[in-house]
């Protein structure tokens, strides 16, 4: 009997290991695909990570869900970007983009909005505690910054509320590149984050906002790289969704009918995502955060202003 048990926890410990090989693998395996000679996007565990290439250095657009991503990300990143990283823009507060801040050495020059700082405070305080507040944003605007790295121009513009009510999108001038964080989710399921600003009836006019800028190639927050064409795709799948609920929060349904009623039409080949066991995003996690900004049941949060 004893043996047998003595069998039985190695073969559980061997499991365990195997399981937790397999694990540590599904977060630091990165892979990169170029978009033009100078921008990249790197895809993994998390957020799709952009990179241009300088004659100073590399530029990376968010940092996955893990510091030990963060390093990662960083090394390869600089090996496609042409040297030592000059900044990390996050597009966003959520952890999926930035907790790989601190794989970064500490003073790294990050920039964000000022709502994502605010919502970094707010809503994750506890990781960003220690020596991580060094790999906070350090630089932040309002509407709209330009950067010039060399001969590299990068357009930070806030369009509006959507996905938060922070997200920020960047585009490479020269290279006509756009990074959108989660304002597109391409192929996949939206969160709606209506706690941290984010409105379902709002998104599309700010694509919209997204659409008046020069790009010909779209790198979304989630999916594979995309064009201005699929971002309108998108757009025609956010408007389908809201003006479903919408009228049928009008007429009266409840979620339950509206999740048994509603027929999305721009839904095919979507894929549902989220994290297990927190949250999914799916069809219906759609619907009920529309149906929610629909009747009112959920509202953003009042977020205390950052000190001016």
């Amino acid at each position: 009997m004893r043996r047998f048990v003595k069998r039985l926890i190695i073969f559980i410990l061997l499991l365990v290991s195997l399981a937790a090989a397999f694990l540590y693998q599904r977060i630091v395996g990165l892979e990169s695909v170029s978009v033009t000679d100078d921008v990249a996007v790197i895809y993994g565990a998390g957020g799709n990570v952009g990179v241009l290439r300088t004659d100073h250095g590399a530029v990376i657009v968010d940092t996955m869900t893990f510091a030990m991503q963060g390093r990662r990300i960083r090394e390869l990143a600089e090996r496609i970007g042409g040297g030592p990283t000059q900044l990390v823009i996050n597009t966003h507060y959520h952890q999926d983009h930035t907790h790989g801040n601190p794989g970064f050495a500490g003073g790294t020059a990050v920039i964000s909005t000022q709502r994502t700082r605010d919502y970094l405070d707010f809503f994750d305080s506890e990781y960003w505690s220690g020596d991580r507040a060094e790999n906070l944003p350090s630089q932040t605007f309002d509407e709209r910054e330009t950067l010039q790295i060399g001969a590299k121009t990068i357009s930070l513009v806030f369009p509006g509320r959507g996905h938060t009510g922070g997200d920020l999108v960047a585009l490479f001038v020269e290279d006509r590149v756009l990074h959108t964080g989660d304002l597109f989710f391409n192929q996949r399921y939206p969160r709606i984050d209506l706690p941290a600003g984010g409105s379902l009836r709002e998104w599309i006019a700010t694509i919209d906002r997204v659409l008046e800028l020069e790009f010909d190639r779209v790198i979304p927050g989630h999916g594979p790289v995309s064009d201005r064409a699929g971002l309108v795709r998108f757009q025609d799948f956010l408007r389908d969704v809201w003006d479903q609920t919408r009228s049928a929060v009008a007429d009266g349904m409840t979620l339950e009918e509206a999740l048994s009623t509603i027929e999305l039409r721009h839904d095919d080949g979507y894929s549902p995502g989220g994290v297990p066991i927190l949250y999914e995003l799916n069809r219906e996690s759609v619907i009920r955060q529309a149906w929610e900004e629909a009747s009112g049941s959920v509202s953003a949060l009042q977020i205390p202003e950052s000190p001016s």
